[in-house]
């Protein structure tokens, strides 16, 4: 591995030129960017003012539901327009105006004047940069959270979330920020300094290790902390459900009611776990909504994610993906030329680095996440074409077209804007696929 990639400290000397004008650079590509899915967004939104459900539909949702669908997602569609302008706005104002290195001379100064000798450092001012540019991003954009919630979800009946709720949901997500970001922060850039230019190999075996520990405590000691999760109740579902785990050998070890309907009316279900030991979480929505065999259906999708191995397969590109990253970062990690040019003279904190890094890899992580896009709505495909072979063909679409019908979900879509943004086919082609034939047609 090391003698394949050989070549980095030549193209780490090349692309740090001194002078060159990195800021530009990346205000470019975030304009790009911003102009690029602003474009896909007007597309979508044409489609969104039509006024006839896709004949796919027929027989499937009535001409006032697909209105509500279609009146639902312009209103989120709106939000979406003045949300990544904000965001466009704020992070180009952030960039022209210095307030990285503005901001991390304030961590250094806070540091000096408050916390003993013992913790100044590089690492220390990078956790106290962290959590405080974390803190100031996220009350930046409190104003659409608070909307979105509280006004557009609330118009269509979906948020049940108190004020009192938010707040606390609020105080916690910053208080495990606190908790879990900073040391691993820490741990990755301890990391990094440690090793020096071949931190890719370690840093990325510390990513898939927490990956792991992970898995295992967030549902004992996160997840209790936002919802009640308890098992399910003897009845026909669980039953169905502990059957299929058994004829597919799908190590289910639990089977979990989560108290979705605490925060939305919107339904789910879900698998998560170690390979030798899964658990499934539906959402009580789900349940109150849907007969027990349409619950059983959208869970032989869910399962045949697991027995098609679209998980493993995911996971693997996630880990090729961080891996990469790790290594193009190597590039950039002493790049003068880049931390001159925002400002940050002779000094190069290594996690501003990976920030502006990040910032540079937007064009080729948009094209990477096109392509997972595309390869998700495939296995989508896979996954109900296995419920159906199970027998679940018609279950499955009454269940797809209830979970429309109640989430107001889109139900037409323009192509491009699809392909590139959602990990799902829209209900029709998904119909479409599973030969699906509405009664009243047969009638």
């Amino acid at each position: 591995m090391v003698g394949v990639l050989g070549f980095l400290p030549a193209l780490a000397q090349a692309l740090d030129k001194p002078g060159f004008n990195w800021k530009f650079l990346i205000i470019g590509f975030s304009t790009a960017h911003y102009l690029f899915e602003t474009y896909l967004s007007l597309r979508q939104y044409r489609v969104l003012q039509r006024e006839s459900p896709p004949k796919t539909l027929d027989g499937a949702v009535d001409q006032e539901t697909f209105a509500k669908s279609q009146t639902y997602s312009r209103a989120k569609s709106k939000l979406g327009f003045v949300s990544s302008l904000y965001s466009f706005l704020l992070d180009t104002s952030f960039i022209f105006f210095d307030v990285l290195p503005k901001f991390w001379g304030v961590a250094g100064t806070a540091l000096k004047l408050y916390a003993p000798a013992r913790f100044s450092g590089e690492i220390t001012q990078s956790i106290v940069f962290f959590l405080g540019y974390n803190l100031l991003s996220t009350v930046l954009t409190l104003p659409v959270s608070i909307y979105s919630t509280f006004v557009l979800e609330e118009k269509f009946g979906f948020n049940k979330q108190t004020p009192s709720l938010f707040i606390t949901d609020f105080i916690k997500t910053q208080l495990l920020t606190v908790v879990i970001g900073g040391p691993l922060l820490a741990a990755f850039l301890k990391i990094i300094i440690y090793f020096g230019g071949q931190f890719f190999y370690y840093l990325w075996l510390f990513t898939l290790v927490f990956q792991v520990v992970a898995i295992v405590v967030y549902p004992i000691l996160i997840q209790p902390l936002f919802n009640k999760v308890t098992p399910m109740k003897e009845g026909k579902i669980k039953t169905e459900v502990e059957k299929l785990a058994v004829q597919l050998k799908f190590p289910l070890k639990d089977l979990f009611v989560i108290d979705g309907s605490k925060r939305s009316a919107h339904s789910n279900a879900y698998f998560y776990g170690l390979p030798w030991k899964k658990h499934i979480v539906i959402y009580d929505t789900l349940i109150d909504k849907f007969e027990s065999d349409e619950v059983v259906a959208v869970l032989a999708h869910e399962l045949g994610h697991w027995a098609l191995s679209h998980t493993t397969k995911m996971l693997v590109i996630q880990q090729v993906h961080l891996f990469a990253i790790f290594v193009l970062f190597s590039v950039f990690i002493n790049n003068a030329s880049l931390y001159q040019s925002f400002g940050f003279g002779s000094h190069k904190p290594v996690m501003i680095g990976f920030i502006l890094f990040s910032d540079i890899l937007e064009p080729l992580n948009s094209v990477l996440a096109f392509a997972l896009s595309l390869l998700s709505r495939k296995h989508e495909y896979e996954a109900d074409a296995f419920a159906v072979k199970l027998n679940y063909a018609k279950e499955l679409s009454q269940a797809l077209i209830k979970l429309h019908v109640q989430n107001l979900s889109t139900m037409d879509a323009d192509w491009l804007y699809s392909s590139y943004h959602y990990s799902h086919p829209i209900l029709p082609e998904r119909l479409r696929a599973m030969s699906w034939k509405s009664e009243k047609k047969e009638e």
